[in-house]
């Protein structure tokens, strides 16, 4: 599967697409990119004066990238019927610099494993200038979607 492909088959749309990218990928592990643009809505009250991008942002850019395009790339062609989703089950994240309007990050995540349709994964956000944002481990789970 290309990493176009999975691109198009991520779940989410803008303004929660926190994926520009990817730059590889294989069934062990991921690395995938996203700039967080200057005009966004959370620099705007986070904090007054002092624009850092929320902790729980830094969070979704490595569960879009380590867990869904991940998710998506060891599904293969069985991936996300119309009623499949995925969903944050666990992280445990470190939290090291700030990131600021305009930061290009960079997701590196590996599977620690994906059995009975869990996927865990070691991942770490850098910056641009290669050091360490935050890391740590997410978990999630592919779901179905209630019917309607």
């Amino acid at each position: 599967m290309t990493t176009q492909a999975i691109l198009q088959k991520l779940p989410f749309a803008p303004p929660f697409l926190f994926v520009d990218g990817l730059d590889y990928i294989d069934s062990e592990k991921v690395q995938g990119y996203f700039t967080f643009r200057e005009d966004m809505d959370c620099y705007k009250g986070h904090f007054k004066g002092y624009p850092v991008t929320p902790g729980v942002l830094l969070t979704e850019v490595m569960a879009q990238t380590g867990l869904v395009c991940l998710g998506i790339y060891l599904l293969g062609d069985e991936v996300l019927a119309e009623n499949m989703t995925f969903g944050l089950t666990s992280t445990e994240i470190a939290f090291l610099r700030p990131v600021f309007p305009g930061e290009k990050v960079t997701v590196y995540a590996e599977k620690v494993y994906f059995r009975f349709g869990k996927l865990k994964c070691r991942v770490t956000l850098k910056n641009e200038a290669q050091q360490d944002v935050c890391s740590g481990t997410i978990a999630g789970m592919i779901i179905s979607k209630p019917h309607e």
